[in-house]
């Protein structure tokens, strides 16, 4: 059977330097789970760490292309424009391709990053991802509050109202989303989009405790911001990008607005990023303390990458070719 090697976990914690190591010693490629790595030009803000001589391959529209970093490839970077929409159904589609490109070639797909809800919806299928967009419906919705979504949704999906955190509450394009799926006369769903992958399936996860993921989120914060962060979203500007496209509402970009206008101060744009990135580190953790298929390992832990890189070898290595 294919085997899969899923590497998962807050933000912050190593996950992409440990899937590199993971890909030389599996021969293995990077696949991309991050909802906001997936937009071209946007490469300081959401973390690609892109060395100044990667070099990006497209292949065709149904893989998109990969950067060769070395001896390694990594997958799922740059699927569309920053001005483009983009969701979990069209990530699905191009990972799941993505991957069983690289079955046949005979190498290892390592699925790394800390959207769950790709991660899940790659490795289990999610049935309402084959759910289309109502344009119509999203017009009409576009200018009601938070909680006047929320109402609405209660209305049509209690159940699935009552789910939502605190987050998603206060979030309307995710609210616009939940209504617009609870709507949905036929719930047709892509039969492709809602199986689980075929595939022998690892989970690692990679974790830490409150206050080093939090020095981590500092120090990351003050790295993106020296390499260039603000030209970066000037680029993005002149490119014809406005702060209304959903890919400007990452963390990061959508806390840079006010600074970039003369609004607020440097230091208040950097305490409001830090905070947010502290806030979605939690709300990882929450997510993927769900998934009981995760191993484990604190990276405060010395030898923490020896074990794993064992424990994956053992796992990828052993009865390898059997069916």
């Amino acid at each position: 059977m294919n085997k899969l090697l899923v590497i998962c976990g807050p933000t912050a914690t190593g996950k992409t330097s440990l899937a590199f190591g993971l890909a030389e010693k599996c021969d293995g490629e990077l696949v991309s789970a991050d909802s906001r790595q997936v937009y071209k030009g946007m490469d300081i803000g959401t973390g690609k760490d892109l060395p100044v001589n990667a070099k990006f391959k497209y292949q065709n529209t149904k893989l998109g292309g990969y950067y060769e970093i070395g001896e390694e490839r990594v997958w799922g970077y740059d699927l569309v424009g920053p001005t483009e929409s983009f969701n979990v159904a069209d990530y699905i589609k191009a990972s799941r391709a993505i991957i069983e490109n690289i079955w046949e070639r005979g190498k290892l797909p390592i699925l790394v990053g800390g959207t769950g809800l790709y991660i899940k919806g790659v490795v289990d299928g999610i049935g309402t991802s084959g759910i289309g967009k109502d344009d119509k419906l999203r017009r009409k919705l576009s200018g009601k509050s938070p909680k006047e979504l929320y109402d609405l949704l209660t209305r049509f999906d209690l159940v699935r109202a009552r789910s939502l955190n605190e987050s998603d509450r206060n979030n309307p394009r995710r609210l616009i989303r939940a209504i617009e799926i609870a709507k949905s006369k036929s719930k047709k769903k892509d039969r492709n989009m809602a199986v689980r992958i075929k595939a022998d399936t690892l989970f690692i996860g990679l974790k830490a405790s409150k206050e080093t993921i939090d020095k981590r989120i500092v120090k990351r914060v003050k790295e993106r911001l020296e390499e260039g962060f603000l030209d970066e979203v000037k680029s993005l500007e002149k490119e014809g990008v406005d702060w209304s496209n959903p890919s400007m509402s990452a963390t990061g970009y959508r806390h840079i607005e006010g600074y970039y206008k003369g609004e607020e101060t440097k230091s208040e744009f950097m305490r409001n990023w830090r905070k947010s990135e502290v806030q979605y580190a939690k709300r990882q953790m929450t997510w993927f303390r769900k998934e009981k298929r995760i191993h484990w390992f604190d990276i405060s832990n010395r030898d923490y990458r020896k074990t794993i890189e064992k424990y994956v070898q053992e796992w990828y290595f052993k009865s390898k070719h059997v069916s």
